[in-house]
C-alpha cells in the first residue's frame, strides 16, 4: 500500500536533530503505554526546531492516534502567554513600565488600598485578589473583563504587595484588562495577530468551533487522592470562584472553550507554544516578540518562597506573570522563564541557550514527565 500525502507530511515533520536523541528517549518514556494517552514535544534552538515528536493515542475511546496537529488544553501555560503579550505592550510603550502603579492605567483598581501596587506585582500574584470575595456567576466567569471589574472594586484578601498567592483563575482577568487598556484588542485577538499568525502556528485563547475535532481527550490521574477542602477557604475559592458549579468542567465545555480566559483556557500544539517561547528570546522565522531588556524585566524575580496561604513545598517562583526557576521547576538556567499547567504541561524559553520548549500531554497529573525531558535537554546542551 502506498504512503498517503498526509503520512509523508507527518513523517517530514517528526524529527530529531543529531545530538538530541536523549531528548527523544526521555519523551517516549513518558508515553510508554501509548494505547490510552499521548503527548508531543517541540524544542527550538536558535530559532530552529531541533526536536519535533508526538506519539500515543489522542482519544482512548475511538483509538484516534496522536498526530502533529492534535490540540491539547494549555491550562496555566496560558498565563505565561498572556503575560508575554502584556510585556510586549510595555516593550513598545503602550503600557508603562512594570514598576508603574497599576492605578495609573486602571484607576478603579485602587479601591480599598490597592492603588500602590505595581503592574509587575499584579502579574506576580501579589495583588490580594487571588479569589473573589463574593461568589461569581457563570457569565462573570466566562467574561474576563467582567471578572476584572469585580476584582478591582473588592477589598484585597491580604495587604497588596506583602506576599503572594497563586491567582489560579483571576490572573487571566487581570491580564485581559491590562491588554484591553494598553491595546484595545482582546488577549485572544492580540495573540493571533501578533504571535500565532506571524509564526504560522496553531494556538488560541478562545478556540474556534471548527477546531474542536482536533482536541485530545484528557485522561484523569487515577492514582491521585480525591481533592479535599483546604484549611483556607480563600485557597479553595481561588479554584471554585464561589460559583457553586464545577468551574474546571465549565472551562472545558463548549462555552468555556469559546470564551477568552487568558489564565486557563488556551489550546494549542506543543510546536506552537515552543515556537512562541522561542520568539521571546531569539528571532524565529523573522519574529521577535520581546526585546532583550523587556524579557529581562519580565523574568526578574518578584514572588519567591512560601505563599500567603502557605501551600506545601516545593514552592514556585514568579517574575511578572511568568514562572522562573525554583525548587518546583528548574528549567535550564537561572534566566529561563515560562509556565507550566495542569495535566503536566510545560513551556518555557531560555535566553542563554536560545531555547523555546513545549511539552503537552493528555495524561493528567504528573509534572515529572516534563521535568525528565527538560533534564535530558539540559544534559545535551552542556
Amino acid at each position: 500500500m502506498g504512503t498517503t500525502g498526509k503520512q509523508v507530511a507527518e513523517q517530514r515533520e517528526c524529527h530529531v536533530s543529531p545530538g538530541f536523541e536523549p531528548v527523544a528517549e526521555a519523551f517516549f518514556t513518558t508515553i510508554a503505554d501509548g494505547r490510552k494517552t499521548g503527548a508531543a514535544v517541540s524544542v527550538w534552538v536558535d530559532g530552529t526546531e531541533v526536536v519535533g515528536l508526538w506519539g500515543g493515542t489522542a482519544n482512548a475511546e475511538t483509538g484516534a492516534p496522536f498526530t502533529h496537529d492534535t490540540l491539547l488544553p494549555l491550562a496555566s501555560i496560558t498565563k505565561g502567554l498572556a503575560s508575554v503579550l502584556v510585556a510586549r505592550l510595555v516593550d513598545r510603550g503602550q503600557l508603562p513600565s512594570f514598576d508603574t502603579p497599576v492605578a495609573e492605567v486602571w484607576p478603579e483598581f485602587a479601591a480599598h488600598g490597592k492603588g500602590d501596587l505595581s503592574i509587575g506585582d499584579v502579574l506576580a500574584h501579589r495583588g490580594g485578589v487571588s479569589a473573589p470575595r463574593r461568589g461569581l456567576v457563570e457569565a462573570e466567569i466566562l467574561d474576563s473583563l467582567a471578572m476584572a471589574d469585580v476584582l478591582a472594586e473588592q477589598e484585597p484578601l491580604w495587604t497588596p504587595g506583602q506576599g503572594h498567592q497563586y491567582h489560579a483563575f483571576t490572573h487571566g482577568a487581570l491580564t485581559a484588562k491590562l491588554v484591553a487598556i494598553g491595546d484595545g484588542r482582546s488577549v485572544g485577538t492580540m495573540l493571533s495577530d501578533e504571535a500565532t499568525k506571524p509564526l504560522g502556528v496553531d494556538a488560541w485563547i478562545g478556540l474556534p468551533e471548527a477546531e474542536d475535532h482536533r482536541l485530545a481527550t484528557i485522561a484523569p490521574n487515577l492514582s491521585a487522592p480525591p481533592p479535599t477542602p483546604s484549611d483556607c477557604p480563600w485557597a479553595d475559592r481561588a479554584v471554585d470562584l464561589g460559583a457553586g458549579i464545577d468551574v474546571v468542567e465549565l472551562v472545558h465545555s463548549q462555552s468555556g472553550r469559546r470564551a477568552e480566559l487568558p489564565g486557563v483556557n488556551g489550546i494549542g500544539t506543543a510546536r506552537s507554544v515552543a515556537k512562541i517561547w522561542s520568539a521571546t528570546v531569539v528571532p524565529t522565522d523573522g519574529v521577535r516578540l520581546l526585546s532583550e531588556e523587556t524579557a529581562r524585566q519580565l523574568r526578574a524575580p518578584r514572588s519567591v518562597g512560601v505563599s500567603v496561604f502557605a501551600s506545601p513545598p516545593p514552592h514556585q517562583s514568579w517574575g511578572a506573570g511568568v514562572m522562573i526557576p525554583s525548587h518546583w521547576q528548574w528549567y535550564l538556567t537561572a534566566d529561563s522563564f515560562g509556565h507550566d499547567g495542569a495535566h503536566g504541561q510545560v513551556a518555557f524559553a531560555d535566553p542563554y541557550h536560545k531555547v523555546g520548549f513545549g511539552y503537552l500531554t493528555s495524561q493528567s497529573g504528573d509534572w515529572e514527565r516534563g521535568r525528565s525531558i527538560i533534564a535530558a535537554l539540559a544534559r545535551v546542551l552542556r
